[in-house]
């Protein structure tokens, strides 16, 4: 198997449809055209500028045709892509390069002023730009690359690493998660099953090319379908879908939010929906509920990392039985392993967890789709894959049918005078105040019980609420001491990549000043 070959596949089967629509440039691209672009940057990559099997070429662009040329060349000639995530800081972009060591940075014209202001700090020979206002050397590579088929295609496969995925997550420290050929694969297998794709289905890409739901998306691609690519903004996505016929996306829990939140939401035409895989952190079993009434077709929730994809799902059944009064409470779950997945909860000894509901441990995942290992991080490897098993750093209990409900990152657990309190758990009592959007809950120092329970509020635009009223309603649905005892009130929170929150980038100014004070 070589990802690369996705768009050959539909140049011979479907030459004239439509592959790639590119909102941001307004540009489309058919599966012909595409075909032919691959193959030519593949070989001018080879041949023009010297690179040899197991070269990265890096990334530093916004979502765009470009970019998933890039994906598909590199994979179909053995490269290994290494896609950067613009939103960093240029320290964080020259450390992420100098650790993945690329040939080759292409860049977008929106970063054209990143080739002078880090190459002097790197050892990379080429730098192709691409966009009004860039160098323009990527049309000029691409132009001189054959459009035959490049030779080494034939070799490139299976266990050929294919990807570096950085992630800083919510622990702060970036580490390239390395995927191949085969890892991407089972992944996306494992997708196909859990969303019942067809291939009369458009698909539109939400998220950042930087990150792993682009593998989402060469999914569709794969049984020919249709990708639409945007930089995700609540009332484009809704305007898009009208407009292409969207039938499937991933909306990651902030974005069904905030897609909801746009006024006259109610007046978009979202018949073209079928399905809406919603991830990226639990949803509130109140926003779930409201989300399936919002929009015209069925929801799965899809749990994963980085480092494996997506591994369990609460099925489109789930989620309709949950509404007819069937185990509700699922709601609150990620629901079961994948079709090719295997997933247990275990203690901090290793022993698998009994299947009560009520016992926490760490979710461990043996998967085809997991990650190889970090990029030059042996140590961090041997640390999370043990025995073939991936070690999440999340915490669950589930039931006696393996439906997973995630209580907490193992890291955001808060205790407090003993206590362990799961900070999904209060986020959830959050929000059952009608005016709440989004919410993050973590511990800070507290002289007395050791860590006291903080909430960050971002509310729904226009709406209002105190801080008493956001406490009193926790507290209706909490044990005295899990409720908040202080509540602040912000226009958004920050968020990796993924649109996960970033709870340390919240609590850390508490504990810095607290270990100040020592």
């Amino acid at each position: 198997m070589n990802i690369g070959n996705i768009p050959a596949k539909y140049a011979r089967l479907t030459p004239d449809r439509v592959a790639l629509i590119d909102i941001p440039n307004e540009r489309r691209i058919t599966f012909s055209q595409l075909d032919q672009r691959v193959r030519q940057l593949g070989n001018a990559l080879l041949t023009e500028f010297g690179l040899v099997k197991g070269d990265r070429v890096a990334v530093i662009a916004r979502n765009c045709i470009e970019y998933m040329e890039v994906y598909y060349a590199c994979a179909r000639c053995g490269l290994i892509v290494q896609p950067i995530n613009w939103r960093l800081g240029q320290q964080e972009m020259t450390t992420i390069l100098r650790d993945g060591e690329p040939r080759v940075v292409i860049l977008s014209h929106e970063y054209s002023e990143l080739e002078a202001a880090l190459a002097p700090d790197l050892d990379i020979p080429h730098w192709l730009g691409f966009g009004d206002g860039s160098n323009g050397r990527y049309e000029i590579a691409l132009g001189s690359g054959s459009a035959d088929e490049p030779a080494v295609s034939q070799h490139v496969g299976n266990d050929d690493p294919v990807l570096i995925l950085y992630t800083g997550g919510t622990t702060g420290e970036s580490k390239g998660a390395l995927h191949t050929h085969r890892s991407l694969y089972t992944g996306m297998l494992n997708q196909t099953v859990a969303e019942r794709i067809v291939p009369t289905d458009v698909y539109m890409l939400t998220g950042q090319m930087f990150h792993i739901p682009v593998a989402l998306a060469m999914n569709y691609q794969a049984h020919g379908c249709p990708l639409v690519l945007i930089n995700f903004e609540a009332r484009l996505a809704l305007e898009v879908i009208q407009r292409e016929r969207v039938s499937a996306f991933l909306g990651i829990t902030t974005m069904l939010n905030w897609m909801m939140a746009v006024e006259g939401f109610e007046s978009f035409d979202l018949s073209s929906l079928r399905n809406i895989q919603y991830g990226g952190g639990p949803m509130p079993h109140k926003v779930v509920a409201a989300a399936l009434e919002a929009f015209p077709c069925t929801l799965i929730q899809g749990y994963g990392q980085t480092e494996g994809m997506t591994m369990t799902f609460l099925s489109q059944e789930d989620h309709i039985n949950a509404l007819r009064g069937e185990h509700p409470e699922r709601l609150a779950s990620c629901g079961r392993e994948g079709f090719t997945t295997s997933v247990k909860l275990v203690d901090r000894d290793g022993n698998t967890v009994p299947r009560d509901g009520k016992t926490p441990g760490e979710i461990l995942v043996q998967s085809d789709a997991n990650m190889v290992g970090y990029w030059r991080r042996p140590d961090l490897t041997a640390q999370t894959i043990r025995d073939g098993w991936m070690w999440t750093g999340d915490v669950a209990v589930w039931d006696e049918e393996g439906y997973v409900f995630i209580v907490d990152r193992a890291k955001d657990m808060i205790i407090s005078g003993g206590e362990n309190i799961y900070s999904t758990q209060v986020e959830a009592a959050i929000h059952q105040h009608p005016a709440v959007l989004e919410s993050a809950v973590f511990g800070i120092p507290d002289e007395q019980w050791g860590e006291a329970v903080k909430a960050v509020v971002v509310l729904k635009p226009g709406a209002t609420a105190t801080e008493a009223e956001i406490i009193e309603t926790a507290a209706r649905h909490l044990a005295s001491y899990q409720k908040p005892r202080s509540v602040d009130f912000v226009d958004s929170l920050p968020k990796a990549p993924t649109g996960k929150i970033l709870k340390r980038s919240l609590r850390a100014p508490y504990w810095e000043s607290k270990q100040a004070q020592v």
